[in-house]
C-alpha cells in the first residue's frame, strides 16, 4: 500500500472516529457525566498523553511573543468550542450534530474574508447562504424534544457556536504551525485547556461516581480521550504529511453520513424529514462555499 493510500486511510479513521463518537459520547450524557465534566476529562487525559509523547520528542522552546496567541487558541480550540459540542450534543442529537458541524469550512470562509482578506466569489456566496438557511431550518423546524433530546434548537444552535470558535481557532493557529511541531503545540494547548475549562468543568468533573460506573462506561470514557482527542489528531497530522490540507479537510463531509449510520445502527437517533432538508441544504452550501477549478491533490 503507498503512502498517500496510507494517508487517505488515515483521514478516512479519523473522521470514522469522529462519527462514532457523536453517538457514544451521547450515551453517557447526563446519566453518568455532564457535558462539562466530560470535557475536563478529555482535556485533561489529552494533556497527559501529548506530554507523554513530547518526552520521546525533541523538546522546543516557545517564544515568548507567541503565547498570546496560545493562549487564544486554547480558548477557542479547546475549551469554547469543546464545551459547545458536548452541551449541545447533550441537548441535541448524534444526526444533528453530524449535519451542523459541516458548517465549519463554511464559517471559516466567512471569518477568512474578515481577517485574512480573502475573496468570497459570487458562487461561494451562494454556498455561505444556503448554508445558513440549512441551519436555520434545523434549529427553527427541528423536533422540539425527543426522549434523548431536551432542546433540539438550543443544542443546535451550539453546534454553530462550536464551529465557529473552532473556526477561529483554525485561523489562530495557521502561524503556529509553520513554527512548532504538532506535539509541541498539542501539549500546551490541552495544558491551558485544563485550566481554562476548570471554572466551568470541575463542578460536574467532581460529581462523577468514578468507582460506581460500569466497565462500559468507563470503555467510552476512554475512546473519547484516546481515540476522539489523541488519535484522531495524529491521524490527521500524518494524513496532512502526505495529502494537502483541503484533501484531509474535505473527510469532515464524511461525518454526517457516518454519524447517522452508527446513530441509528445503535438506536440514537431517527432520520426526519426536516433533518434531511436541512442537511442538503447544507451539504450544497458547503460544495459551492469550497469548490475551487481543480480538484487534483
Amino acid at each position: 500500500m503507498s503512502k498517500r493510500h496510507l494517508a487517505l486511510l488515515a483521514a478516512f479513521g479519523a473522521s470514522f472516529i469522529y462519527g462514532v463518537n457523536h453517538s457514544l459520547a451521547k450515551g453517557l450524557m447526563p446519566t453518568y457525566i455532564g457535558p462539562f465534566g466530560f470535557i475536563m476529562l478529555r482535556v485533561l487525559g489529552a494533556a497527559i498523553l501529548f506530554w507523554i509523547t513530547s518526552l520521546f520528542l525533541p523538546k522546543e522552546k516557545v517564544d515568548r511573543k507567541d503565547w498570546g496567541r496560545i493562549f487564544l487558541c486554547a480558548v477557542f480550540g479547546m475549551t469554547l468550542n469543546m464545551l459547545m459540542f458536548f452541551k449541545g450534543l447533550q441537548l441535541s442529537t448524534p444526526i444533528n450534530s453530524g449535519v451542523v458541524i459541516t458548517l465549519a469550512p463554511v464559517i471559516l470562509l466567512v471569518l477568512s474574508a474578515i481577517f485574512l482578506k480573502e475573496k468570497i466569489t459570487w458562487l461561494k456566496g451562494s454556498g455561505i447562504a444556503l448554508g445558513l438557511i440549512g441551519a436555520l431550518v434545523l434549529i427553527l423546524f427541528g423536533a422540539k424534544t425527543q426522549s434523548n433530546a431536551p432542546n433540539i434548537p438550543l443544542g443546535n444552535t451550539l453546534f454553530i457556536i462550536n464551529a465557529t470558535a473552532y473556526s477561529i481557532y483554525l485561523i489562530l493557529v495557521k502561524s503556529l504551525t509553520t513554527k512548532y511541531s504538532s506535539i509541541t503545540l498539542m501539549k500546551w494547548l490541552f495544558l491551558i485547556a485544563i485550566f481554562t475549562n476548570l471554572p466551568v468543568a470541575l463542578p460536574e468533573f467532581m460529581e462523577v461516581q468514578w468507582t460506581q460506573l460500569p466497565p462500559k462506561v468507563i470503555g467510552i470514557m476512554v475512546f473519547v480521550v484516546v481515540g476522539t482527542t489523541y488519535l484522531t489528531y495524529l491521524l490527521n497530522v500524518f494524513a496532512l504529511r502526505q495529502l494537502k490540507p483541503s484533501t484531509v479537510g474535505a473527510f469532515i463531509y464524511l461525518q454526517p453520513l457516518l454519524a447517522a449510520i452508527v446513530a441509528i445502527i445503535l438506536g440514537t437517533d431517527i432520520l426526519t424529514t426536516t433533518l434531511v432538508v436541512g442537511a442538503v441544504l447544507i451539504f450544497i452550501g458547503v460544495y459551492l462555499s469550497t469548490r475551487r477549478k481543480s480538484v487534483v491533490d
